[in-house]
């Protein structure tokens, strides 16, 4: 019997996957547990109607992320800090600052976990910053510390 699973099941299968199960255990036990449906014409549309707005959800995620990524490749972010006479960063400056100033000074929310920073900036200076909004959409940064 074929039926779409609506729930992960280990050794079974995803969701939304099509399996062949033996009638019984689709009867007895997935069916009731309300872990599977009938792969019926109904339920087959509805499942591919399903994933088709998934798909469309994806889309235009990426092509969201697209703009942004060509907005943020002409910033130049600029951020003061206290330092000491060496051009030492008391501190230093996190994704998490860069993610509050982009925020602050051009109104644009990047989640820190999107800024990519090989380690904490703890210098004075201009730096390249990457920036990964994910499905193979990234784009730098140009990041400039400057004393405050």
């Amino acid at each position: 019997m074929k039926v779409i699973l609506l729930q992960d099941i280990k050794n079974v299968g995803k969701k939304d996957e099509i399996i062949n199960a033996n009638d019984g255990y689709a009867r007895n036990f997935l069916f009731p547990k309300n872990l599977a449906i009938e792969a019926n014409k109904d339920n087959l549309l509805k499942l591919q109607a399903k994933k088709d707005s998934q798909k469309h959800k994806k889309n235009l995620e990426i092509e969201e992320f697209k703009k942004q990524a060509n907005i943020i490749k002409d910033i130049t972010l600029e951020i003061k800090v206290k330092s000491g006479a060496n051009g030492k960063i008391f501190g230093g400056v996190t994704s998490k600052e860069i993610s509050e100033e982009l925020k602050k000074q051009y109104n644009m929310e990047i989640d820190k976990k999107k800024i990519i920073l090989k380690e904490t900036i703890k210098n004075i200076g201009r730096f390249s910053v990457d920036i990964k909004f994910g499905d193979g959409v990234s784009t730098k940064l140009t990041v400039i510390i400057q004393p405050n």
